[in-house]
């Protein structure tokens, strides 16, 4: 049966890089029918931290990574020592100290077997003898990480190739303990877009920030699957049980990827169209109450109405209470630009004042109504449509992007409609006559 790990650190939070390579051994372990352990590797009493240990493992639960069984290596420190004692007492380590120090073979050549990139051979000679147990009692990593993987049974260890440079010395250790060693399957690295290695400077890379900014596990599950491996077909869109079904290790690409927000975000939106409205709505109302723009006697229906309206819309969950900001306010952020274009002239005033009377009579107050009564304004005025409807989105909204505009009419009501047009009427007159002055001067 094959056994498989992810061995996080707790001295920061769980990244991008990590996830995916989590993602990989839980895939193969659930495509095999294995077993995947999840192993913390706390040895660093100093910088480790219950706070990212928190994180590491609600970030996991919420990607849906279940695991079988958890260790956690700071408990493990007597079985550590034991196998030093072991190796020492044989006379391939020595002490220096405190220190237990694995003592290198010379004029020998460490050959191991990756998947991905076949035969990997390392002469000793560049090799410097390994500590196993430092001074203060706690293990050298390549040390328990050996004890560790073969004490638990790994039959594959997968990890980014930043630990091919780690796996010669790892090898000598299991055959100096009398240990078979596993398979190795080095991933490619995740790079950002300008080629370099992924960091905070490329955005987020925590993975509990791209949860607060409202991007889907599924969503980024699926990404992830998809950053350094190929399924055989131009399928986008698979599912954690597609994905368990699909997963081979042998189509994981050789090559550094590159991590893609925008395409992250087009997979997100992917999801979010697809989504059941109540599902989406649960989510929205948590980051809406959040924002204080909702308490909870909402109206339900109207906010399911509203989420509907957006729901094609959207990138990321973050992005609704962005989008929709005019809706939950009283006072509008107005796109300077947008003002300028469509709100700065006395024409316009005219124009929004006849609009305003229109929608006070009005009467139902919904988007197919408003639009008929505008179309006949429109018409009765000799006007193109756009040169009203585009100041009047501007005056409603803010900006010059939204849903249909008599659809985001009905929604913002018929009071809150025509209080934001009387607002916006006064600004431009009262900004004419000054400038009107300013000119007689």
């Amino acid at each position: 049966m094959p056994v498989v790990r992810f061995a996080p650190s707790p001295t920061g939070f769980l990244h991008i890089g990590g996830a995916r390579t989590c993602l990989f051994n839980w895939l193969y372990a659930r495509s095999t029918k294995g077993k995947f352990i999840l192993r913390i590797e706390d040895t660093d009493m100093t910088r480790s931290e219950a706070k990212y240990l928190e994180e590491i493992l609600e970030s996991l639960k919420w990607m849906g990574l279940d695991w079988d069984d958890i260790y956690y290596q700071s408990k493990r420190f007597d079985i550590y020592r034991e196998h030093a004692q072991k190796l020492l007492d044989e006379g391939k380590a020595y002490k220096d100290g405190d220190a237990i120090i694995y003592k290198i073979p010379q004029d020998a050549k460490i050959r191991f077997f990756d998947v991905l990139r076949g035969e990997i051979a390392v002469e000793t000679e560049q090799l410097k003898d390994q500590v196993m147990m430092k001074s203060d009692g706690s293990p050298a990593y390549n040390f328990c990480c050996v004890v560790d993987d073969a004490l638990m049974g790994m039959t594959h260890i997968i990890r980014g190739d930043d630990h091919i440079a780690n796996t010669p010395k790892q090898i000598m250790l299991y055959e100096a303990l009398g240990f078979k060693p596993p398979k190795f399957v080095h991933i490619p690295m995740i790079h950002g877009e300008d080629g370099t290695r992924m960091s905070k400077r490329h955005g987020a890379t925590a993975i509990s920030e791209y949860k607060k900014q409202g991007y889907l596990p599924e969503a980024l599950v699926n990404y992830l699957a998809l950053l350094g491996w190929n399924p055989g077909t131009n399928k986008e869109m698979f599912s954690s049980d597609a994905l368990i079904k699909e997963f081979s290790l042998k189509r994981i690409n050789k090559a550094a990827t590159v991590f893609d927000i925008n395409r992250l975000s087009w997979v997100n939106g992917k999801y979010i169209k697809e989504m059941d409205i109540e599902t989406l709505m649960r989510l929205i109302v948590s980051s809406l109450k959040e924002k204080e723009y909702i308490n909870d006697d909402y109206d339900k229906e109207w906010l399911r109405g509203l989420i509907t309206l957006y729901k094609t819309r959207l990138p990321t969950l973050e992005h609704f209470a962005n989008l929709a900001s005019f809706f939950f306010v009283d006072k509008v952020y107005y796109d300077e630009a947008a003002v300028k274009e469509f709100l700065s002239t006395s024409e316009v005033a005219e124009y929004l004042e006849k609009f305003k009377q229109a929608l006070e009579k009005i009467d139902p107050f919904e988007h197919k109504v408003i639009e008929e009564s505008i179309r006949g304004l429109v018409k009765d005025m000799g006007i193109k449509a756009g040169d009203v409807i585009h100041p009047v989105r501007v005056a409603l909204t803010g900006g010059t992007v939204s849903p249909g505009i008599f659809e985001v009419i009905e929604f913002l009501g018929k009071e809150k409609s025509v209080a934001r047009l009387e607002e916006i009427i006064k600004k431009i007159v009262t900004r004419m006559r000054i400038f009107d002055k300013l000119k007689e001067l």
